[in-house]
């Protein structure tokens, strides 16, 4: 299975998270996603959040380099 990640860098927010998560599958990536927008953002968990979530997975790592905000 490729290794996948997601970028918080990418994404402006009030607390200027630099926080990027990466797994080899797509399961763990999602839980370890919800567990920080929940306790870093302050964000419910809900079906909503985690097909929002999954929709900012990246094939590969993060960047060292901060990527372009979105």
């Amino acid at each position: 299975m490729a290794r996948k990640y997601i970028d918080c860098r990418e994404f402006p927010s009030d607390i200027n998270c630099t926080v990027a998560l990466c797994a080899d599958s797509d399961n763990e990536l999602l839980e370890a996603a919800v567990a920080h927008a929940v306790s870093a953002h302050k964000h419910s968990d809900s079906p909503e959040l985690r097909a929002q979530l999954k929709s900012m997975f990246h094939d590969g790592t993060p960047p060292l380099g901060a990527p372009a905000a979105a």
